[in-house]
């Protein structure tokens, strides 16, 4: 009986850069959409009568090529899939904790 299987990567230097460089953007578009997030969630407390819309994974995906990509050109270097799995995996968490 057959109850899974060991994979074991051995990556080139240039293929662990290219690792390191997924991971990295992954990592700062979480953060990123994270304090966009909180950010909104704190200007919704405090101003009842003004509240902004919380934004979807689509949204933020949006916002991220419009305020962050043309800053950060080392974006540009990875798929962009990346980050739009880490805003999809992103939102299911905060549907999650809400």
């Amino acid at each position: 009986m057959l109850l899974g299987f060991k994979t074991e990567l051995h990556p080139t230097n240039q293929q662990k850069t290219l690792l390191a460089k997924h991971a990295g953007v992954a990592r700062h578009a979480y953060n990123w959409g994270l304090w966009l997030t909180r950010n909104i969630l704190n200007h919704n407390q405090h101003n009842p009568d003004s509240k902004l819309k919380f934004p979807t994974a689509i949204d933020l995906q949006k916002l991220l090529v419009a305020m962050v990509k043309p800053k950060n050109c080392w974006y540009y270097e990875v798929s962009i899939g990346c980050a739009e799995l880490c805003f999809e995996v992103f939102i299911r968490s905060l549907e999650a904790l809400f």
